[in-house]
């Protein structure tokens, strides 16, 4: 019976996944196109042994969305990033990066990113107050009781919609490029909001890169870690690419329950493959229809004021010298993650320099 608990789990991992998918068609990104990220991840982990799926990230999305202001310079910032990625994976320098610069000012970015998803989350409550505020107070309650991602999501985000659907009547006229069933080209531009785009959404990556591949890789109880984080940063990268081009929506690394099942393999590519049918034959956008963006305000509240940021900001502030991490993480909140990794970097390199060693 192992091939039923692999198809429960990646079932799991699929629910999990479809509202962020939802959260994507709210950005612009086009459905259909996506699914080529899901379809070549599934070769790719297949013919590699790989444990670590891809599937939409909330962080990657939020981060996208809030640093592209037109559909162009969002799909422009995914191209830009994954280029970045594709060459951190291929010269095998991801490791290398965090050797250089340490975990303490990594943790303090992703707790940064974290105070960034919190954020994003209670500015959508002011175009979509009542959805918003209750998408977040059912989230709340739900992870209280349950410290469980995937209850949280698919509760607040379900009962959200319903009172928007019936309470409040909403519908969403989505823009044809989002539902249409077919590929377009969608010529990357360049600027000064996309390249920090691209640069944030690189350092975002390295991040949820190491950190969750490698806890995924932890799920199957192996040592040392099986993951392979140049295999997923470089398929990760592949995918970004390509669907970026056609208009679709960034899919990066994730915590994936498929780990825990008997063949974390096979489920694993069995949830993406599970994912590329919903996406082909159209079925996301027309849930999506009844579903405001508001809804995901919940599950990204939680996410980042709950999960991300404790246990990153003790990681990054729980050393001797916390200034530098410090740091880093109110740039990136403030700021982007770019910009917060990268006053990290000058701050330990240059302080010792100048005899203030911190």
């Amino acid at each position: 019976m192992h091939w039923l608990a692999d198809l429960l789990a990646a079932i799991g991992v699929v629910l999990n996944g479809l509202p962020q998918g939802i959260m994507a068609m709210t950005l612009g990104f086009a459905v259909f196109p996506t699914s080529f990220s899901f379809i070549l991840a599934s070769a790719v982990n297949g013919a590699f042994g790989s444990v670590a799926p891809i599937s939409f990230q909330a962080e990657s999305l939020a981060l996208t969305g809030n640093l592209g202001r037109t559909f162009r310079e969002r799909t422009s910032i995914i191209f830009g990033g994954s280029i970045i990625m594709l060459v951190i994976g291929l010269t095998g320098s991801l490791s290398k990066i965090v050797s250089l610069l340490g975990n303490d000012i990594m943790s303090g970015m992703m707790a940064g990113v974290g105070i960034m998803l919190a954020k994003i989350a209670i500015d959508m409550t002011k175009t979509e107050k009542r959805t918003g505020w209750l998408s977040i107070a059912v989230a709340v309650v739900t992870y209280i009781l349950t410290k469980d991602l995937v209850w949280t999501i698919v509760l607040s985000v379900v009962l959200s919609s319903l009172y928007a659907a019936f309470g409040e009547h909403y519908r969403a006229d989505l823009p044809e490029h989002v539902t249409a069933r077919r590929f377009f080209l969608s010529k990357p531009i360049v600027n000064r909001n996309v390249i920090r785009g691209a640069l944030s959404l690189a350092c975002l990556n390295i991040g949820a890169n190491i950190s969750y591949g490698l806890i995924t890789g932890q799920m199957i109880g192996i040592k040392p870690n099986p993951v392979n984080l140049n295999l997923l940063t470089s398929t990760q990268a592949l995918a970004d690419m390509g669907t970026s081009l056609l208009g679709g929506a960034p899919v990066e690394s994730i915590i994936s329950a498929t780990a825990s099942a008997p063949e974390p393999v096979i489920a694993g590519i069995m949830m993406m493959l599970i994912m590329a049918v919903i996406l082909l034959v159209g079925w996301l956008p027309k849930i999506g229809r009844y579903v405001p963006s508001a809804s995901i305000a919940g599950f990204l509240f939680i996410l980042g004021a709950v999960v991300i940021f404790p246990e990153d900001a003790a990681a990054a502030l729980g050393g001797a010298h916390i200034m530098v991490p410090a740091i880093t993480l109110v740039v990136t909140a403030v700021f982007d993650p770019f910009a917060g990794l990268m006053t990290g970097a000058v701050l330990k390199f240059v302080l010792p320099l100048v005899g203030l060693g911190v």
